[in-house]
């Protein structure tokens, strides 16, 4: 069965088309490399022994895309996670992040339309929850994205609902993720953003390879144990076999039509919790200082992932130290190949 990834050589899209590979689907990749590596094809390849077809174009090109659905037949579903996604930077260039992730979706809904493709995975956020002093979120909680980033994820939604009650034999699964981090037990695969990372853990390991100098922590006066920010982090590859089970919901029922699902663990950890787990599992490598709050972030928060667990049969296995551990062994490896 044929799946199409948007984006599928990012980080989560990469960890994702591994585990569909190795449940047996046959997947198809586009991706503008534009905050991706073509080497992760390869990596891909090593760990399955399959190596997908894969197109270098823009998803917002639909001249392009069409070519990809005329190429390959009897596509079943598509999983969409391209998109820009720093969301700092979307607060800078709020256009930008509007026009590409939102013109994205248009145009992938309007091929899939053409080809009569009716099986739509969507890479959310629990950015599109408003802040909340409840906790755990439930998927019935009130939304409202604080950021262009989120507003893009929570638009999105929109139009995917909207769609989905227009067209009744189109069947959409929308999964919000909270904090992915870890890499593929393999070490070749991981989180390798452009630039200085924007998220914690890449930012944890490249100090502990030497390539930064200390960490800064944001704020140490929360309303938490520590004092520091607390988040659901998922295991990538969890992530990852999340997905797999949303397709397989898709594949055994035809009329499925509307999904929400969190993925997440249902655990809170504060920034302290990662570095301190990371430095017990990898030989205290991180240095760290704290400095002030940044504008806009929130004491916690963190998932119920009691939903996903009942209706798509997923729940994370992998803990922190999993998480702690398989990051460096991939920013290690990463860094011996430079």
């Amino acid at each position: 069965m044929k799946i199409l990834l948007t984006g599928g050589l990012g980080y989560i899209g990469s960890h994702t088309a591994v585990e569909l590979i190795n449940s047996g689907y046959d997947v198809v990749i586009v991706d503008d490399l534009s905050n991706s590596k073509i080497e992760v094809l390869d990596a891909i390849n090593e760990i399955t022994g399959v190596k997908p077809k894969f197109y270098q174009i823009d998803v917002c090109d639909k001249q392009e895309l069409v070519k990809v659905f005329e190429e390959n037949s009897n596509i079943f579903a598509v999983i969409h996670f391209a998109g820009f996604k720093a969301v700092g930077e979307s607060v800078k260039q709020p256009l930008k992040y509007y026009r590409n992730n939102m013109d994205s979706t248009f145009t992938l809904l309007e091929v899939m339309e053409k080809f009569n493709v009716n099986n739509f995975i969507f890479s959310s956020s629990a950015t599109v929850y408003a802040v909340s002093e409840v906790m755990p979120i439930d998927e019935s909680f009130p939304l409202g994205a604080s950021n262009p980033y989120g507003r893009t994820k929570l638009f999105n939604e929109n139009v995917l609902i909207d769609y989905q009650k227009a067209n009744p034999d189109f069947n959409v699964i929308l999964l919000r993720y909270f904090n992915p981090i870890g890499a593929h037990e393999s070490g070749l695969l991981g989180e390798d953003p452009n630039g200085i990372p924007n998220n914690l853990m890449p930012y944890i390991c490249k100090v502990a390879v030497g390539e930064l100098d200390h960490l800064n922590i944001f704020g140490n006066d929360y309303k938490t144990k520590d004092g520091t920010g607390v988040r659901d982090y998922i295991h990538v590859v969890d992530l990852a076999v999340g997905h797999v089970k949303a397709l397989d919901k898709l594949v055994n029922n035809k009329n499925y039509g509307l999904g929400i699902f969190n993925l997440g663990t249902g655990i809170g950890y504060s920034v302290l919790d990662i570095v301190n787990t990371f430095n017990k599992v990898n030989s205290n490598l991180v240095k760290y200082e704290f400095a002030e709050r940044r504008p806009g972030d929130i004491d916690k928060m963190y998932a119920s992932p009691k939903k996903a667990e009942e209706e798509l049969g997923f729940k994370a296995t992998r803990n922190l130290e999993d998480m702690c551990k398989s990051s460096y062994e991939y920013q290690k490896n990463h860094k011996e190949k430079k």
